[in-house]
């Protein structure tokens, strides 16, 4: 069998992709700017034209210190946000001082069967304007009408004591229902600034 070698292999010279392959492109859909908001509902955009959803949050500070970054999902256009999710919490945590460090699962930001808002980014700081959290949530296939709707998070932030900490989020809408809308909140306070953009993954 001969085997055939391209004769200018630098990857500067692809001007196009073959037609057969395609796939892995982020197409924004949405961007929602906090300003002393109460929340940031995304009611459009989450449909069946794809199968991955991303939102990614980017610089969100609440206006109450120690406050908690939620979210919670709608399967009936954004009239009710509480859908039943079981989920897992845990964290990694180091001090500015470097006086300590965390690792670990936090039972108490998990749910089990529950309709409530999930915890996403823990006891953000607003003590300061430099405090702030950012990252991203995956939401998988919301509008398959077979499955549950599984999501996975991971954050980063500026902890309200001064502590770098991220942490890792999972679980699953236990619905078959198709989700069409997701709400953010801060558990306590208002998203005084920050942007959540919203991307389908194609």
């Amino acid at each position: 069998m001969a085997l055939n070698f391209a004769t200018n292999n630098s990857l500067s010279s692809i001007t196009a992709l073959p037609t057969s392959i395609s796939g892995g492109a982020l197409n924004l859909i949405s961007t929602s700017t906090a300003s002393s908001s109460s929340s940031l509902s995304i009611t459009s955009g989450i449909d069946s034209t794809y199968k991955e959803y991303i939102f990614k949050f980017i610089n969100i500070h609440p206006s109450a210190d120690d406050a908690l970054l939620t979210f919670n999902m709608s399967a009936d256009g954004g009239s009710n946000y509480n859908v039943t999710k079981t989920t897992t919490f845990w964290r990694a945590s180091h001090p500015e001082d470097d006086s300590s460090t965390s690792l670990g699962y936090v039972a108490s930001f998990d749910l089990a069967q529950g309709t409530g808002y999930q915890n996403l980014m823990p006891a953000i700081g607003a003590d300061g304007n430099d405090s702030a959290g950012s990252g991203t949530l995956h939401l998988f296939d919301p509008s398959n009408t077979t499955f549950v709707k599984h999501f996975v998070s991971t954050i980063q932030e500026m902890q309200e004591d001064n502590k770098s900490l991220q942490a890792f989020i999972a679980g699953y809408g236990n619905t078959t229902s198709a989700i069409d809308a997701v709400d953010f909140k801060m558990s306590s306070g208002n998203i005084d600034s920050g942007v959540i953009k919203l991307y389908g993954v194609s």
